[in-house]
């Protein structure tokens, strides 16, 4: 397996890869909207995107980037994610004047954030990247949030470990391929579909998975781009895409939706989340 990611080396994307599939060679780019150009190109053969956090929520861009792509969902993980404030060899906190990172990043560090005095705080597109930064422009007055193998990656220094606002932060993955062929015995089903706006549309929706005992496992709405006012719905079922009772669910729902389509029938992510790095407790 050949895995695209977006960020840079020492990616919590990357991380997830090589902890779920080892053995796994993955390769870095700069957005997302790559990574799923590189898949449908053939250039690798997977791409690995996150697609929700139990913190921050939905990774909303690439919900989209899977209408926009015929790339079939094909497997999920987790992981534990543990972020770090890191800088270069010998900076006291106390001068860092500026701290980079991805906003999900920011925003799981918030607490924490809060407590360096005069800070400004810098978006970025990638938390790794930012240790990146750090590195190529010898910004001695400035610190990164990111991982532990990106201070290793980087040759940066861990000045504060674990500053994540919550523990038990953990980030839901996807893995995207050409080749529909799912990595394991499917038990999980994404689809996406949309509605005619009228009086119990969503309850006769989801009906048709409660009438069939179909465990739904995730709801979400997205505004329908070009459509003011109007919304698409993804969902996640608990059960395979060639169970007969996911069948006949999906066969019954077009029969009231606009469309339907199946974004993917994969294994659920079945192993205890566990960190990369140990957890310690911030300083």
């Amino acid at each position: 397996m050949h895995i695209a990611f977006q960020g840079a080396t020492g990616a919590y994307s990357e991380s997830a890869a090589l902890r779920a599939w080892p053995g796994c060679t993955t390769e870095a780019l700069e957005r997302f909207e790559d990574v799923f150009e590189a898949v449908q190109a053939g250039r690798v053969t997977h791409g690995i995107l996150p697609i929700e956090n139990s913190v921050g929520g939905s990774i909303h861009r690439n919900y989209d980037l899977l209408l926009e792509h015929e790339l079939p969902i094909v497997g999920e993980t987790e992981l534990t994610v543990v972020h770090n404030l890191l800088a270069l060899p010998g900076t006291p906190i106390e001068s860092i004047r500026r701290v980079f990172s991805h906003p999900q990043a920011l925003a799981q560090t918030e607490r924490f954030v809060r407590t360096l005095p005069g800070v400004e705080v810098v978006a970025t597109y990638d938390t790794a990247g930012s240790a990146r930064l750090i590195r190529e422009g010898n910004l001695r007055d400035t610190a990164a949030i990111a991982s532990a193998r990106a201070a290793e990656a980087f040759g940066l220094e861990v000045l504060r470990a674990g500053i994540q606002d919550f523990e038990d932060n953990i980030t839901r993955f996807i893995l995207v391929s050409r080749d529909p062929q799912p990595l394991g015995r499917p038990d999980k089903t994404t689809l996406a579909f949309t509605l005619h706006n009228a009086p119990g549309a969503l309850f006769k929706a989801l009906s048709v998975f409660a009438l069939r005992d179909i465990d739904l496992t995730k709801l979400e709405s997205r505004p329908a781009r070009g459509k003011p006012w109007e919304y698409l719905f993804y969902v996640d079922i608990g059960v395979g895409r060639d169970d007969v009772r996911c069948m006949r669910a999906i066969g019954h729902l077009t029969e009231s939706a606009q469309w339907v389509r199946t974004l993917g029938s994969y294994q659920r992510w079945t192993g205890e989340p566990g960190l990369v790095e140990p957890l310690p407790r911030a300083q």
